[in-house]
């Protein structure tokens, strides 16, 4: 499958996962439908870099939130290992206290579908796609393993996605909300540079 997604409709998927202690089966970004999500993969549970982002996304829950977005995680581990992580506070490397819902993609059809699989490891990358509430893929981010993830970008591109719907106006280069945007025309880019 192709890699690049940006302008796609979401693939689809229905998983089990983890929110607020319990197995919820039939999971699906149908369950979000007229809302944005950001859709992040991460490689394992129990590992190192990863209870840091998971912790950072819920450490900014409610900024995502007030935005009328949805954050979901998902790896390659079952629900019995999520449930576990879950329940492992965060000084003893667990993510006790996220919220959020947590895929498991233990047959990996999640990941394949998403073009971010790294079939020789058996295990996803630093993925992150910010979809749209009409269920495209508006951004998406691949890191490799060992280089974790900006919860401050994702969200920083969620209001620029947010700004160009509203306004119609692009936002150039380190855009942040309130700073100056510009017309996507010619004449839009020099009164920018003026």
């Amino acid at each position: 499958m192709d890699g690049l997604l940006v302008g796609k409709k979401a693939p689809y998927f229905q998983e089990k996962a983890v929110a607020d202690g319990r197995v919820i089966e039939n999971f699906s970004l149908d369950l979000f439908s007229g809302k944005y999500v950001i859709l992040f993969f991460y490689p394992l549970n129990f590992t190192f870099v990863c209870p840091t982002e998971l912790h950072a996304f819920q450490e900014k829950l409610n900024e995502f939130k007030k935005r009328q977005a949805e954050i979901i995680g998902c790896s390659v581990d079952s629900h019995f290992s999520h449930l576990k992580w879950l329940s492992t506070p965060k000084e003893e490397g667990g993510i006790e206290g996220v919220t959020y819902p947590i895929i498991s993609d233990i047959k990996k059809r999640v990941s394949r579908s998403y073009a971010i699989l790294n079939e020789l490891e058996g295990i996803s990358f630093r993925a992150l796609f910010l979809i749209d509430p009409r269920g495209v893929v508006r951004h998406q981010l691949i890191n490799d393993f060992p280089l974790g993830r900006s919860v401050e970008e994702a969200l920083r591109m969620l209001d620029a996605l947010i700004f160009h719907e509203k306004h119609g106006d692009v936002c150039p280069a380190n855009w942040k909300e309130g700073e100056k945007s510009m017309k996507p025309t010619q004449e839009g880019l020099v009164n920018y540079f003026r």
